[in-house]
């Protein structure tokens, strides 16, 4: 593959949680997207001219933003939009200290979701300093990847293929 990606799938503090791992987050992204860049590099050096990236594996979490986890009380959410993009924003500053090349916020079955780490990324380029233990985020390609449930065609949210990407539109801003 050209482009592999980090084993750091639900590598958030908001997933880690169930396991007691919470604090060890940046680390476990950090340690996982140096292992893919060594891996990617062995690949690179065994073939003249080939060309090997490693895509950051960003979310998804075990929450939604945008469905209550209790059916009697519709209300309620078991996260919020500041909690989620905070996780998010610490997977990504342990990936991009790993070594990256790109950013993938995956998996995403919330487009409530999906804008929170679209805006945890827009954070980080905009509070980026040379002085960053991180590297410089601006201009790291970043890519959302939608799941469809089941055969209605549809996010656990309720939106067609369509709709999610409609709904993400005016992130563009903040992704360039």
């Amino acid at each position: 593959a050209d482009i592999i990606e980090t084993n750091t799938f639900s590598g958030t503090s908001i997933a880690q949680a169930d396991y007691g791992c919470q604090d060890v987050v940046r680390e476990l992204n950090r340690e996982a997207a140096k292992l893919a860049v060594e891996a990617a590099q062995q690949v690179m050096s065994g073939e003249s001219g080939r060309q090997c990236w490693v895509a950051g594996a960003i979310g998804p979490t075990n929450k939604t933003l945008s469905l209550s986890p209790d059916v009697t009380d519709p209300g309620y959410r078991a996260v919020s939009f500041d909690e989620l993009k905070s996780a998010y924003k610490e997977q990504m500053v342990g990936l991009l200290e790993g070594g990256v090349d790109l950013l993938l916020i995956e998996t995403i079955f919330d487009t409530l979701n999906a804008k929170a780490a679209v805006k945890a990324y827009a954070e980080l380029c905009d509070e980026w300093t040379v002085e960053s233990a991180i590297a410089d985020p601006n201009g790291v390609p970043v890519m959302i990847s939608g799941t469809i449930t089941d055969q209605s065609g549809r996010t656990l949210s309720g939106q067609t293929p369509g709709a999610f990407v409609e709904s993400l539109l005016h992130t563009r801003n903040l992704l360039s």
